[in-house]
């Protein structure tokens, strides 16, 4: 089948953009934007058409272009608007729209690169399955990888930097499905040495272990087994010259509450999320911490830092962040719902290997752990959004939904009631 008959065949089944139409074939010819290609195909089509109109008085052709195609119209002597596209919804009628908006929200943020991303609909998604099952996949590139590069493009122009595939200090994803457009800012990783001076506080953050971090009297209602901790002294300033939201520290291994970090120091990474600052003074920062902390934690050797320095001083397996939707097959109260997740929380499960995997890894019984999982919102509609922070390894699916008793425990088990996954994120992976 010709070029000419798969694009037959797409007009088939729709009004169809240039953009879209030429997307199919993007693979085929270089120097040509999709939309070029697009317009191309639909002249000839129109060419075409107006050909057998002519010779054979067959319009049936000519009037499957007009609805989006002005020189079908001509052709059949009509005058109207294109039709909205039915693969992308007239996604690139929006371009300059996002890369307006992006560029307004990327004021006053220090950058050098960024990268464009998208995260498309479920109905998109569909949309672009159907148009490949038809038109198949050949010489095809996917929507919303047109969408980054256009719309990049654009953003390039009017902020002056360049992309970067590989390591963008900012990276814009526009959600179509939301029409909303999200910035996540590169962290900034700075590598360096601390000694603590004194004893009775931990390298990093230690929620309470009666509340897990809510308050609680224990605490006296801040949230924290110990309320000084090696992480918390750096992280203030540290946010406040990268104007960061937060912190994040991650050490070469770790000494005990009560033990003295003497000597030239422990290595370590502190990572400011989010900056709006990309560049400090160093050294100036170092002395800030220092006077802040003094008697009880000091810094040293500071040096700007790739995210990689942290696999190197990490040895312990990656834990990961989940934020789940979970549906349940009858009602389930927030109370029974916040216990048994209660009941989830910082225990070792044991996971044989789930059904839905077992054709491609040995059956075996192993041990994880969930380190938190929690309730985010019981919604009215009857499912729950919750957050588990586990090791990494734990098929978190089959925690929610015992899997038959292969997973134990599980959501569904302490529930009594059956519980699936509906949608599942990866929202943190921390090695």
């Amino acid at each position: 089948m010709d070029v000419l008959d798969i694009s037959k065949k797409i007009l088939h089944e729709g009004p169809i953009c240039d953009n879209c139409l030429g997307r199919q074939f993007a693979k085929l010819s270089t120097g040509l934007s999709n939309r070029e290609r697009g317009q191309a195909l639909k002249l000839a089509l129109v060419l075409e058409g107006d050909r057998i109109y002519k010779a054979e008085n067959d319009e049936s052709l000519l009037k499957e272009l007009a609805p989006c195609s002005v020189f079908a119209r001509k052709a059949l002597g009509t005058e109207s608007e294109d039709e909205q596209c039915w693969v992308c919804l007239d996604q690139f009628k929006k371009l300059d729209e996002w890369a307006d908006e992006a560029a307004k929200t990327l004021e006053g943020l220090e950058y050098s690169t960024f990268l464009v991303g998208t995260k498309v609909s479920g109905l998109l998604s569909e949309n672009e399955e159907l148009l490949w099952a038809e038109a198949g996949t050949a010489y095809a590139e996917q929507l919303k990888t047109e969408l980054n590069r256009e719309v990049g493009k654009r953003i390039s122009e009017k902020v002056h930097k360049d992309v970067d595939f590989e390591n963008p200090d900012i990276t814009i994803t526009l959600d179509l499905g939301k029409n909303e457009l999200d910035l996540q800012l590169r962290s900034v990783y700075i590598l360096g040495r601390y000694r603590k001076l004194i004893r009775g506080i931990p390298q990093t953050r230690w929620p309470c272990r009666k509340c897990k971090g809510k308050g609680c009297e224990r605490c006296n209602f801040t949230g924290k087994q110990y309320q000084e901790s090696v992480d918390e002294l750096i992280k203030g300033p540290v946010v406040e010259a990268f104007q960061a939201v937060d912190t994040a520290f991650h050490g070469s291994g770790r000494e005990d509450i009560d033990a003295l970090m003497l000597g030239s120091g422990r290595p370590f990474v502190v990572e400011a999320k989010s900056p709006v600052k990309r560049s400090t003074d160093l050294e100036e920062l170092m002395r800030n911490i220092n006077e802040k902390a003094a008697g009880k934690v000091e810094v040293r050797e500071f040096s700007f830092a790739g995210k990689d320095m942290i696999e190197t001083l990490k040895s312990s397996k990656a834990d990961k962040t989940y934020k789940l939707k979970v549906t349940f097959k009858e009602p389930v109260s927030e109370e029974k719902l916040k216990s048994s997740l209660e009941a989830l929380s910082d225990i070792e499960i044991s996971q044989q290997t789930p059904t839905r995997v077992v054709h491609r890894r040995a059956d075996l019984v192993r041990k994880r752990h969930v380190h938190r999982i929690k309730l985010d919102e019981l919604t009215d509609e009857g499912y729950a959004y919750i957050t588990v922070n586990c090791e990494g390894g734990l098929y978190v699916k089959e925690l929610v939904s015992g899997d038959e008793g292969r997973t134990n425990p599980s959501l569904s088990g302490l529930l009594g009631i059956p519980a699936l996954v509906e949608d599942l994120d990866v929202v943190n992976v921390d090695i």
